[in-house]
């Protein structure tokens, strides 16, 4: 909340980029290259994939650009690849309202990678997902590692090692460990603090 100005810190400072974000609206933090995904995913249900992903590109273009881009074949080819690093080619003209969970969930991850969103923080994302839908969730991830910066807050820990490369873990608002999933589950105040009979595996 604090990282993207729903919330505004009580002291200390929030930077990204160089650029110093804590006296900052949403709206501007947005458009430094900050983009957050809820757990309910906020897409427009009645537009089709391809139109969801065509307005959340029109965001970061002037009018002009929009013009010129609405024209050409430029626009149309952006939206395929964008929807085929969401995993999303065979939905592009499905309305949004009729994609299972998982694919609303990546829609709305594809809208924030065609804002240019270079930071993109998720919370739990997976939630209410299949195993099936949990495991494409992480290879997408893969996928945008490297070009984006992603933070994600989630308690499957399973998903957390198939994704994080370093895992940070809180306990009753401080900061337990950080690390590498192999670190942090060896840390002794992480396991005082979650570890069940069977090991940490919701966090």
């Amino acid at each position: 909340d604090i990282i993207c100005g729903k919330v505004k810190p009580s002291a200390g400072t929030v930077s990204f980029d160089g650029t110093a974000l804590q006296d900052l609206e949403e709206y501007e933090i947005a458009r430094a290259g900050v983009g957050r995904k809820f757990q309910v995913p906020s897409v427009f249900r009645e537009l089709s994939v391809s139109e969801n992903l065509d307005v959340a590109r029109a965001r970061r273009t002037s009018v002009l650009g929009n013009l010129r881009w609405s024209v050409g074949n430029s626009g149309r080819e952006d939206i395929e690849r964008l929807a085929e690093l969401v995993g999303l080619t065979e939905q592009l003209d499905r309305p949004a309202a009729y994609l299972s969970h998982g694919q609303t969930q990546w829609l709305e991850i594809g809208m924030l990678v065609a804002q240019d969103a270079e930071l993109i923080l998720m919370d739990e994302p997976t939630a209410g997902m299949t195993a099936q839908e949990t495991r494409k969730t992480a290879e997408l991830f893969a996928r945008l590692k490297g070009k984006h910066t992603l933070i994600v807050v989630e308690h499957d820990m399973g998903f957390v090692k198939a994704i994080g490369d370093v895992i940070s873990v809180m306990h009753m608002g401080q900061m337990l460990a950080e690390g590498t999933a192999a670190e942090v589950e060896a840390h002794p105040e992480v396991r005082r603090a979650y570890l069940g009979s069977g090991g940490i595996s919701h966090a």
